[in-house]
C-alpha cells in the first residue's frame, strides 16, 4: 500500500511539473513589440507627453497639476491671467515631456536592437542604461517642476479647493508661498 501510494505521489508531482512546464509565460506575445520593454501604451504616452503617474509625489501631497487645473477652471474660480499662465505652463510641459518622450524612445529602441542582434556587451549597456535613467529622471522632473509652478499659480484656498474637488481624502496644506515658476520653468528658459 505504500508504494502505491509513494508511486501516486511521484505521478501527481510529475504530472505537475508538466503543467506548469507547459503553462504560457506571462511575457507570451510580448515578444511582438517593436520595443519590448514598453506597452503601446506606454509608447503612446510618452509620444504624447502625458503625465503616466510621474508627478503623483506631487499631486497627491497637495501640489496640483495644470491639465486638471485647466479642467477645474471653473469650480476653481481662476482668473483670465491664472488660467492663461496654466495654459502656458500645460503646454511648455507637454512640449518638453513630448521631447523628452521621443530620446527615450529612441534610447529604448536602441537597446533593443542591440538585445535583438545581439551586439550588446556590458560596457555598452552600462551607458546606454545611465542615459535612458538620466531621459526618464528628466522626464519625471519636468512633471515635478511643473507641478509646482503651478501651485505657485494659485491661492492657497483654490489649492485646498482643487484637493477636495479631485477626491482627495483629506484636502492637504496649501503650497508654500514664495515659490518662483519662473525661476523652474524651462520653457521660460530656452530648455
Amino acid at each position: 500500500m505504500l508504494n502505491r501510494l509513494a508511486l501516486a505521489a511521484l505521478l501527481l508531482a510529475g504530472l505537475g511539473g508538466l503543467a506548469a512546464a507547459s503553462a504560457p509565460s506571462p511575457y507570451a506575445g510580448l515578444a511582438d513589440r517593436p520595443i519590448k520593454a514598453l506597452s503601446a501604451e506606454a509608447v503612446a504616452d510618452l509620444r504624447a507627453g502625458r503625465g503616466m503617474g510621474l508627478a503623483l509625489a506631487a499631486e497627491l501631497n497637495g501640489w496640483p497639476g495644470p491639465l486638471h487645473v485647466l479642467e477645474l477652471a471653473d469650480a476653481l474660480g481662476l482668473d483670465a491671467a491664472q488660467r492663461a499662465a496654466t495654459e502656458r505652463l500645460r503646454a511648455a510641459m507637454a512640449a518638453e515631456a513630448r521631447r523628452l518622450g521621443a530620446d527615450l524612445l529612441a534610447e529604448e529602441a536602441a537597446l533593443d536592437a542591440a538585445f535583438a542582434l545581439r551586439t550588446i556587451a556590458p560596457a555598452a549597456l552600462e551607458a546606454r542604461l545611465a542615459r535612458i535613467g538620466a531621459l526618464q529622471g528628466a522626464l519625471r522632473a519636468v512633471h515635478l517642476r511643473t507641478h509646482l509652478d503651478q501651485a505657485a499659480l494659485l491661492t492657497p484656498a483654490q489649492v485646498a479647493a482643487y484637493a477636495r474637488l479631485r477626491g482627495y481624502a483629506a484636502a492637504p496644506a496649501p503650497a508654500p508661498q514664495g515659490h518662483d515658476p519662473a525661476r523652474h520653468n524651462p520653457a521660460r528658459h530656452g530648455h
